[in-house]
C-alpha cells in the first residue's frame, strides 16, 4: 500500500495502452485511458494532496525503449511514485515483425529500468502485461512467450519489493463475465471496460 502525502508526483511509465493518446506538449493532458480515470478519482477524492500526474509513456515501446529514455523522463521529474506497464510490444513484435526480445533480455531491460527507480523512490507500481485471447494465434502468443515475461514481472515485484497489479489473472477472470474482446478490442488495447478495471485496481493500492 502507498500512502499518500502532500504534492506527490505520479508518473505513469508504458507503451500504447497507458500513452493513449496523451500530450506531448502538455502534462495536464494524460490520454484517454486509465491514467485519466485514476488521475480524475484521485484528484476528486483527496483534493487536500495537490497531486500530480505526469504520462511519459510512449504508444510501441518495449522494455529495451525505456531503459533507453530513462534519464530524460523519470530521473528528470524526479517522481514519488513510478507506475510501469511494459511488455506486451517484446511479445508482439515476435510475431508481427520477427523481432523477438527474450526472456533473459526483458529481465536484464526490466532489472536495469527498477535499479534506476529505486535510486528516486521506494514507491513503485508494477502492472503485468496481458492478453485477452481474441485474435488467431493469441493463445500461441501467450503460452509460448508472453507467459515467461509474465513471471519475470512477478520475479522483480518480489525481488524488488514493489506493489503489483496482476492484469493477465484479472483479465481473465473478467473474460468470465463478457467476451475477451468487451475488455480489450484487439485483445490488447483496453476498452472504456478495460481501462476501468486497471484504474480500480491502480486505486487500490493507494491510502489517504
Amino acid at each position: 500500500m502507498i500512502t499518500l502525502k502532500k504534492n506527490m508526483t505520479i508518473l505513469f511509465e508504458g507503451d500504447s495502452i497507458t500513452d493513449a493518446g496523451r500530450s506531448r506538449e502538455d502534462d495536464s493532458f494524460l490520454g484517454f485511458g486509465y491514467a485519466t480515470l485514476v488521475a480524475a478519482e484521485m484528484l476528486c477524492s483527496y483534493p487536500e494532496y495537490g497531486l500530480k500526474f505526469i504520462n511519459r509513456s510512449v504508444s510501441g515501446n518495449r522494455t529495451i525503449d525505456l531503459v533507453q529514455r530513462w534519464a530524460a523522463d523519470a530521473e528528470t521529474i524526479k517522481p514519488d511514485v513510478i507506475s510501469i506497464m511494459i511488455g506486451i510490444n517484446d511479445t508482439w513484435r515476435r510475431y508481427d515483425s520477427n523481432d523477438p526480445t527474450s526472456t533473459e533480455a526483458f529481465e536484464a531491460n526490466y532489472r536495469d529500468i527498477l535499479v534506476r527507480s529505486k535510486k528516486l523512490t521506494d514507491d513503485i507500481i508494477i502492472i503485468e502485461p496481458y492478453l485477452q485471447l481474441v485474435q488467431p494465434g493469441q493463445e500461441n502468443w501467450l503460452k509460448d512467450d508472453l507467459i515467461n515475461k509474465i513471471g519475470v514481472c512477478r520475479k522483480l515485484a518480489c525481488e524488488f519489493g514493489t506493489e503489483y497489479i496482476p492484469m493477465q489473472s484479472i483479465m481473465a477472470d473478467a473474460a468470465k463475465l463478457a467476451a475477451p474482446s468487451y475488455w480489450a478490442a484487439d485483445g490488447v488495447h483496453p476498452t472504456w471496460a478495460g481501462y476501468a478495471l486497471i484504474a480500480d485496481h491502480y486505486m487500490d493500492l493507494f491510502e489517504g
